[in-house]
Formats: structure tokens, C-alpha cells, sequence
């Protein structure tokens, strides 16, 4: 499989697959590279509609010759806890990052979710943050106040009262019934344009279909979210020997 940064002719190859409505994965495979490559070069260059091979280029060669002085001071690689390679953690976290933008998570919005969920901590100030990604602290905080009205964050105050945002195993569950809500509310919206337009007609057919589809996901995100919730992070078994001396068990008849 070949390795090393994208060339101008696979940049080419990318764009005609974009154009011919190939998926990712299809693409990839057409250039023998690892679909992540594909997705992270697309995200990061104006992504599937706005792709162009000749800027994608040029953007790409820009910034490797912007890196270049930063690599010389020495903080290209940061090091890393538990003895990771830094440098395949950094691909990773742009990788999960370009994930995320695909799903329709912004830019900023998806670095600071990425940087949040891959540190050991899972929290971080505003000012840990910003120094990690090297943004502005108005970047960071627009960010956060986006990923805290989606539910994917929690705001907390340290010992030294300052502001971290966590994320953590109940975020996914309360991002997950949160959208299970707003799609809910579509769902009541449709309905009463049915009543509106009249059950009989074309576009009040169209809007009680839609209300059915959506009503059906709605109720299995929801559903769905309290089983993993309920399976997946549940408190673990309580000690024998706890319940053995406890005074209101029921070890004794």
C-alpha cells in the first residue's frame, strides 16, 4: 500500500470520484490508500462538494512548509503519556476529528470534542484547550458553547475555580436522548401540518410519512440510548461479603 503524503494525481483521482458520486471507502480503493486518507483529505479541503484538486495541493504544500519551523523547535511531537508514539496519536486525533466534521460536527467544534475525548482526563480548561490546538480562547469558547447546547459536554468548576469541560460516558447517552427529543419535536411539527394541508392531499401525505419515519427512530434512538446506558455502564456487582454484614440484608430468615 503506498505510504507518504497524497500527489497531485491522486488529489486529481479523488476529485473525479467525488464528481462521479463514488463513496469514500470506493475511492480508496481505487488508489490503494486507507479510507481515513481519503476522508481527512477531503474534510480538510473544502469537503465533497467543494473539493479541488489543484487547491487541495497547493493548500497541502502550504502548510507542510508552515510546520517546517515549528518541527525544527521541537514541538511537532508533544509527548505522550503510557508510552504512545505522539505522532500516530496526533494522526489519530486528526483522523477522529475529520470523522466527526463528516457526520456534520464544524470544524472547531469537532477539534475540541477530538482533543476533550482523547485525553486521559477527558476535561480540560479553556486555556489547556487553546494551548493544545494553538486557537484563539474565542475559538474555544464559541466551540464549547456549541458542544454544550448539543449536550456533548458538561461544565464544571475545579478546586481553583476555573471552568473545565468533561466529557464522559453519561455525555454520549444525554447527546443521544437530546437529539431523540429534537426529532420528536419535528415529528409533533409534521403532524399538525398535516392538519394544515389536509390529510387527503399529496404534501399532507408526504408530512404524516415523514412524521411515521422519524417517529419510529425517535422512539428507538431513545430506546436504544437507556439499553446501552443501562448495559453498558452499569455499577458493578456488589461485594458478597458487603451484603453478607449488612444489618438490613436479606442473608437471614
Amino acid at each position: 500500500m503506498p505510504g507518504g503524503r497524497l500527489t497531485q494525481p491522486e488529489r486529481q483521482q479523488i476529485a473525479t470520484g467525488l464528481a462521479d458520486g463514488l463513496a469514500y471507502a470506493e475511492i480508496a480503493r481505487r488508489l490503494d490508500r486507507p479510507t481515513s486518507t481519503v476522508t481527512r483529505e477531503v474534510m480538510r479541503n473544502g469537503g465533497p462538494t467543494g473539493y479541488r484538486a489543484d487547491l487541495a495541493h497547493r493548500a497541502t504544500e502550504h502548510r507542510a512548509h508552515r510546520r517546517k519551523p515549528a518541527a525544527a523547535r521541537g514541538t511537532a511531537a508533544v509527548p505522550q503519556a503510557h508510552g504512545r508514539d505522539a505522532e500516530a496519536v496526533s494522526a489519530f486525533e486528526e483522523t477522529f476529528t475529520t470523522v466527526m466534521m463528516a457526520s456534520g460536527m464544524p470544524k472547531m467544534m469537532a477539534r475540541v470534542m477530538a482533543c476533550l475525548t482523547l485525553s486521559d482526563a477527558g476535561s480540560l480548561t479553556a486555556a489547556e484547550l487553546a494551548d493544545r490546538l494553538q486557537v484563539s480562547p474565542a475559538s474555544i469558547s464559541k466551540a464549547v458553547a456549541f458542544l454544550d447546547s448539543q449536550n456533548l459536554i458538561r461544565r464544571e468548576r475545579d478546586d481553583r475555580r476555573r471552568e473545565r469541560y468533561t466529557v464522559d460516558d453519561d455525555v454520549w447517552y444525554q447527546a443521544m436522548t437530546a437529539s431523540a427529543r429534537s426529532i420528536a419535536q419535528i415529528v409533533e411539527t409534521a403532524r399538525q401540518g398535516v392538519t394544515v394541508l389536509g390529510s387527503g392531499t399529496p404534501a399532507g401525505h408526504r408530512l404524516e410519512n415523514v412524521a411515521r419515519f422519524l417517529d419510529f427512530v425517535s422512539e428507538s434512538t431513545a430506546r436504544a440510548a437507556e439499553q446501552a446506558r443501562a448495559v453498558l455502564h452499569s455499577k458493578p456487582p456488589a461485594d458478597p461479603e458487603e451484603d453478607a454484614t449488612d444489618p438490613g440484608g436479606s442473608g437471614s430468615s
